[in-house]
C-alpha cells in the first residue's frame, strides 16, 4: 500500500466517522418534531423486530407532532408498545388507524441531559478516529521507507485527525447549542 492510498482511506474512514456521528446526532430530539428521532425504534411484527420506519410511513403535520401510518393497521400496538419502552420520552396516542406523538417541551433538567448523552456520542466518535489514527500508523510502519519520510507521514496523519477532532467539536457545539436553546 502506498502513502496516497494510505491517506485516501484514512479521509474516507474519518468521514464516515463523522456521518455516523451526524446520525447518531439526529436521533436525540431538541423539542421539535424529528422522524428520524425514530430511527432506532424496532417492533415486533410476527415474531421478528422490524425497524419501524419499514412498517410504517413518519410524517411531521405540525412543529411538534409526528404522525404514524402503518401500512398494516394489525401492527399499530406493537408499534405503540415499541415507543413506550424507547425511552425516548414520547407518549403515543393511538386513534385505531394512525398513532399521534405530541412533543413535549423539554424541561431544563432534560435538555442536560441530552446535553450530556451528545458529549457521549461525540466522545465515542473521538475514540473511533483515534481508533482509525493507530490503524493508519501501523499500515505507514509497514511501509517501506526513510525514518524521515515516516516522520513526514505520521505528522500528515496527525494533522488530519486534528482537523477531523475539530470537525467534531463544532458538531457537538452546534447540536448542544440546539438542545439548551428554548
Amino acid at each position: 500500500m502506498d502513502s496516497d492510498m494510505i491517506m485516501l482511506e484514512l479521509n474516507e474512514k474519518m468521514d464516515k466517522a463523522i456521518e455516523s456521528l451526524e446520525k447518531r446526532f439526529a436521533t436525540v430530539r431538541a423539542g421539535r418534531a424529528n422522524p428520524s428521532s425514530l430511527d432506532g425504534i424496532m417492533v415486533e411484527y410476527y415474531g421478528s423486530m422490524t425497524p419501524l420506519k419499514q412498517l410504517a410511513t413518519i410524517s411531521v403535520p405540525e412543529a411538534r407532532q409526528l404522525l404514524i401510518k402503518p401500512f398494516d393497521k394489525g401492527c399499530l400496538k406493537g408499534i405503540e408498545k415499541a415507543i413506550l419502552t424507547s425511552n425516548l420520552g414520547y407518549n403515543p396516542g393511538n386513534d385505531g388507524e394512525t398513532i399521534r406523538i405530541v412533543i413535549p417541551e423539554l424541561t431544563e433538567d432534560r435538555r442536560k441531559e441530552l446535553v450530556k448523552q451528545v458529549k457521549a456520542l461525540a466522545e465515542d466518535a473521538k475514540v473511533v478516529i483515534r481508533n482509525i489514527r493507530r490503524e493508519t500508523l501501523e499500515n505507514i510502519e509497514k511501509m517501506e521507507c526513510s525514518e524521515d519520510e515516516q516522520k513526514a507521514f505520521e505528522k500528515d496523519v496527525q494533522d488530519i485527525v486534528n482537523n477531523y477532532n475539530k470537525k467534531v467539536e463544532a458538531k457537538l457545539k452546534e447540536k448542544e447549542q440546539e438542545l439548551l436553546t428554548v
